[in-house]
C-alpha cells in the first residue's frame, strides 16, 4: 500500500499493543476532528496526520527533482547467530538490519512487508519527516497487519546518524532495527573512513521474550527488587546502580550485550591502518541499558549529537549513550589494534567491535580494557554544545509545557503529568511557536526522553547545549529543551526505555489551529 492509496480515515486503528478497534476516542486521537461540549467554545482543531498542512510541509522539504531511493524491508521470524549463541527472534533478516544510506534532500521509499505474527510499524528515529510516516499506531497510522505491507515515503531534509525501529508494544527489544545514515556532501574533510556501530541489550530467544518480561514486571510490580539475576528479571528498588545515571541503572537483567549483532566473545572486526581517522557513528538501540563507550587509551573527538554538529569540552575518554541516542566521534587509529568498547552502564557486561591496525590485530579478550573504561572520565550532555551553524536563534518561548515524570506504580505504571498515555490528550502547540519542554523527573530512575519529528536544543547550565531529539533526564533533575514548531502533526514524546514507554510514559505534542 502506497501513501496515496492509504485511506484518510482508516476503518480500524490499533493501539500500541495492537488490539483496539477504532471508536470515537481513537478518531480524536488521530486529530481528524475537534470536539466541544455544551456552550463552551469549540476546542482548537488538531492538525492530524492527513491534514493538508502536513502535505504542504512535506512539499516544502521535497525538491521537485529529488532522487528517490527504494528499499524493501521484510519483518520476519527466524534464527540468528549472535556469535555462538543461536536465538529465534524477529528481525529484518539480519542483525542489525541492512543499513540504509542516502544523501540529504533525497526521498526514501521503504516498503515494509510484515511477515510477523503481530502487527508492526516502523518509526524513523530522529528524522523531521511528514507526520503520517512517523509509524506510531493509534496516532499517525494504523499498524501494519500481519501478512500485509505498507510503503513509507518521505523526504530526508537533514544529514546525520539516525536509525529505525518498530513502535508496537516492546518489539523494540527484539531485532527489528537498523541504522539509517544521511550523508552531507560537505562533510568528510576531518576523517578518512566511517564505522557504524549499533549497541543493544539482548534477551529474546534465551528462554524468555520481551512480552513475557513486561508481563513479569507488571505482575510483580514493586516486589521484584533484589531477585536473582535471571534474564528478564527486574531490580526495582535494588541493583543495578550507577552514579553516572544517578541511581538505578535499569529494570531488566540481560544475558547478552551486543555490538553490531555480536557478543563480546565473538565480535565483528574492522580493518584499518595506523594513523587513519575513523568517524564512529554510535547508536544505542537498547531497550533498558545505557552504554559507556570508548576506545581505552585513545581519545575521542565528539563531532555530532543525535545527528547534529556539536562541540565538546575537550577530547573524551568515553561518552555516555542513553537508549535512542547517537553520538558521532572521531579517533585516530594507533599503531596497534584496539577495541571500541561499550560498557553496560551499571550492569555486568560489555560489547565491542575490534579495530585492526594493519597487521596488528586487536585481541578478542578485553576485560582489562573494559575495567579501564569504568575509571574513564565520561562526557555527557552537559559537556556538549551545538555547533554555531545549528544553534537555535535566541528567543523567549511562546509556550512552555511541564512534563512531570513519575513511577513506577504498584503495577509498574509510569506516567507523565500523573496520567497514563492517552493519544487524544496532549500538549498543544501552534505552527511558528518557540516551544519549551521542561522534563521534571520526580522518579528515582533516569529517563531518555525522545520527541518525534523535531530536534530540540538542550538548555545547558552555562548556555545553549547540544541539538538533540533524545535527552537523558536523571533522577530528581529537570532538563529544559527548546524547539521551533515547524513540522505540523501529532507527535509522540516518550521515555525511550521500552518498558517505561509501553507502561504509558508517553504523551503527545499536539499541533492545533
Amino acid at each position: 500500500m502506497t501513501p496515496a492509496e492509504r485511506p484518510a480515515t482508516p476503518d480500524r486503528l490499533l493501539n500500541r499493543r495492537g488490539f483496539l478497534a477504532l471508536g470515537a476516542g481513537a478518531t480524536a486521537a488521530l486529530g481528524l476532528a475537534a470536539c466541544s461540549s455544551g456552550t463552551a467554545p469549540a476546542s482548537p482543531t488538531k492538525v492530524g496526520p492527513t491534514s493538508p498542512l502536513v502535505a504542504r510541509a512535506e512539499a516544502a522539504r521535497r525538491p521537485a527533482d529529488a532522487v528517490v531511493r527504494p528499499v524493501d524491508l521484510t519483518a520476519q521470524v527466524g534464527d540468528l547467530d549472535l556469535g555462538g549463541v543461536q536465538v529465534k527472534t524477529w528481525s529484518f533478516g539480519r542483525l542489525p538490519g541492512q543499513e540504509i544510506r542516502l544523501k540529504r534532500g533525497e526521498v526514501l521509499r521503504a516498503k515494509l512487508n510484515n511477515r510477523l505474527p503481530q502487527p508492526t510499524t516502523i518509526h524513523w528515529h530522529g528524522l523531521a519527516l511528514r507526520n503520517d510516516m512517523d509509524g506510531v499506531p493509534g496516532l499517525t497510522q494504523p499498524a501494519v497487519a500481519a501478512g500485509s505491507d505498507f510503503t513509507y515515503e518521505f523526504a530526508v531534509p537533514e544529514a546525520g546518524t539516525f536509525w529505525f525501529h518498530p513502535h508496537v508494544g516492546v518489539q523494540l527489544d527484539r531485532g527489528l532495527y537498523a541504522p539509517l545514515i544521511v550523508e552531507d556532501p560537505a562533510e568528510g574533510g576531518d576523517y578518512d573512513t566511517e564505522l557504524v556501530i549499533v549497541f543493544d541489550d539482548w534477551l529474546d530467544g534465551t528462554g524468555t521474550d520481551p512480552d513475557a518480561v513486561l508481563a513479569n514486571l507488571k505482575q510483580n510490580g514493586m516486589t521484584m527488587g533484589g531477585m536473582p539475576d535471571m534474564p528478564g528479571m527486574g531490580h526495582l528498588g535494588g541493583m543495578p546502580r550507577s552514579d553516572l545515571l544517578g541511581g538505578d541503572a535499569g529494570d531488566v537483567t540481560y544475558p547478552h550485550f551486543l555490538a553490531n549483532g555480536r557478543t563480546a566473545a565473538a565480535p565483528t572486526s574492522f580493518a584499518a591502518k595506523p594513523g587513519q581517522r575513523i568517524r564512529l557513528r554510535l547508536i544505542n538501540a537498547g531497550a533498558d541499558t545505557a552504554f559507556r563507550v570508548g576506545v581505552p587509551g585513545v581519545p575521542l573527538r565528539v563531532t555530532h549529537t543525535d545527528g547534529f554538529p556539536a562541540m565538546a569540552s575537550g577530547e573524551a575518554e568515553a561518552v555516555l549513550l542513553g537508549m535512542g541516542e547517537r553520538i558521532d566521534a572521531v579517533f585516530t587509529v594507533p599503531a596497534t589494534g584496539v577495541p571500541v568498547v561499550a560498557l553496560a552502564e551499571g550492569k555486568s557486561g560489555y560489547a565491542q567491535v575490534l579495530v585492526h591496525a594493519g597487521n596488528s590485530r586487536a585481541g578478542t579478550a578485553n576485560e582489562s580494557a573494559a575495567e579501564l573504561l569504568k575509571k574513564a572520565k565520561v562526557q555527557t550532555v552537559d559537556d556538549f554544545s551545538a555547533a554555531p551553524q545549528v544553534n537555535l536563534k535566541n528567543r523567549a518561548p511562546d509556550v512552555t509545557h511541564d512534563l512531570k515524570l513519575a513511577g513506577p506504580g504498584a503495577k509498574y505504571d509510569w506516567t507523565i503529568n500523573g496520567k497514563p498515555y492517552d493519544p487524544a490528550d496532549g500538549l498543544p502547540v501552534r505552527q511558528g511557536q518557540r516551544v519549551r519542554l521542561r522534563f521534571v523527573n520526580d522518579s528515582d530512575m533516569y529517563h531518555p526522553m525522545h520527541l518525534h519529528g523535531h530536534t530540540f536544543q538542550v538548555r545547558g547550565r552555562n548556555g545553549p547545549g547540544p541539538r538533540k531529539d533524545t535527552v537523558l533526564v536523571l533522577p530528581r533533575r529537570t532538563v529544559e529543551v527548546d524547539f521551533d514548531a515547524g513540522n505540523p502533526g501529532q507527535w509522540l514524546t516518550h521515555c525511550h526505555n521500552a518498558y517505561h514507554g509501553e507502561s504509558t510514559m508517553m504523551t503527545v505534542v499536539s499541533y492545533v489551529e
